[in-house]
């Protein structure tokens, strides 16, 4: 598997949402990260709002007028099926927004999330799809964010959050970079365990990160990766023996070796392509309620 493959799994959000949804999804989701990061009220440190700050997170919403009854009742009568299905898909995508924002407050406080408690984040009319709302947000969380939605508990329906690959870092902030991280690992070992330096900017690049410009969710990333994670020693960056002009590459550091192995990583990304498990146990849930 190539770099530019692995940018493609990094990128990808479900399978059957088309890339305009799926660029919609990120950004919405880049919102949803700075409104947490913003919520109030903080704690003594300032790294991430109280379980009473759940309400305050804002996310994005469509911007709506207020039609008369007579405009209404027309676009009604016009709507087509291409519409209605436009408009059940972006419904969809808030709803998936809400859950995640919920889900990243959960992690910050260390709480467990009943599936009634995300069930209540979802409106009734949009209940029967909340497999799939689920299953998206929890695929969004892990690849952004560097977040596990794990069932823990099915008689009681009860799911834990905790960091991918077992890794214990995750920025010390209210954004997690777990995710970030997750993909630099991949990254390296896919380049046979020691990447260029250009060839991983090439990559971050295509996934919108870019030296020197400082990013919604992950900050500046040559500060980040070049300094941050190689003192918490996630990262070697050493310069090429020998080369002239100066060349620099990066390794997996000590910690990486000692949280992780090449076999999860491995693991990790071959079941980027696959359904997720939370889609099929929802699923499950859904069947047995009916």
């Amino acid at each position: 598997m190539s770099l530019s493959q692995m940018n493609e799994l990094s990128k990808q959000g479900e399978d059957d949402v088309d890339p305009r949804e799926r660029q919609g999804l990120l950004e919405d989701l880049e919102e949803v990260a700075a409104g947490v990061a913003s919520s109030p009220p903080r704690s003594p440190e300032g790294a991430c709002p109280s379980p009473t700050a759940r309400e305050a997170v804002p996310l994005s919403q469509p911007k709506e007028e207020c039609p008369s009854n007579e405009d209404e009742a027309g676009r009604s009568t016009r709507e087509d099926p291409e519409d209605a299905e436009s408009s059940q898909k972006e419904a969809l995508r808030l709803k998936m927004g809400g859950l995640v924002a919920f889900l990243l407050l959960k992690y910050r406080t260390k709480e467990p999330a009943s599936r009634s408690e995300m069930l209540s984040r979802v409106n009734k009319e949009h209940q029967d799809h909340f497999p799939e709302i689920l299953s998206r947000a929890s695929r969004c969380l892990r690849l952004l964010f560097g977040i596990e939605v794990k069932e823990v508990d099915p008689s009681n329906n009860i799911y834990f959050l905790g960091t991918t690959l077992g890794l214990t870092y995750d920025g010390g902030h209210c954004m997690p970079k777990t995710g970030l991280l997750v993909t630099f690992l991949c990254l390296i070992l896919l380049e046979g365990d020691c990447a260029p330096e250009e060839e991983v900017w090439k990559s971050l690049n295509v996934m919108g990160l870019y030296d020197g410009r400082e990013h919604r969710i992950y900050g500046e990333p040559r500060e980040l990766i070049t300094s941050v994670w190689v003192r918490e020693q996630y990262v070697v960056y050493r310069q090429v023996a020998n080369s002239d002009p100066a060349r620099f590459e990066f390794l997996w550091g000590p910690r990486a070796h000692a949280e992780t192995s090449k076999l999860k990583v491995l693991e990790y990304l071959l079941n980027l392509k696959s359904k997720n498990p939370l889609s099929e146990v929802a699923q499950r849930h859904e069947e047995e309620e009916a």
